[in-house]
């Protein structure tokens, strides 16, 4: 698993995500927050990469 920044642009994409959620009601971002991690999910493709960054995310600070 990546832990560094691995694409270009970070800010722009969280623009865009925080632009995705705009005018959304909780539910409705959190079924937009679940579509795009499934889509993510099958470009990583490797399920132990997966298990790794969901440990990542529990363990990241909120």
């Amino acid at each position: 698993m990546r832990t560094q920044l691995n694409f270009q642009d970070a800010d722009a994409f969280y623009e865009q995500l925080l632009d995705a959620h705009e005018d959304l009601s909780a539910e409705e971002s959190a079924k937009l927050n679940a579509r795009l991690i499934l889509i993510l999910a099958n470009q990583v493709g490797d399920a132990k990469v997966l298990k790794e960054c969901v440990e990542a995310a529990k363990a990241f600070p909120a």
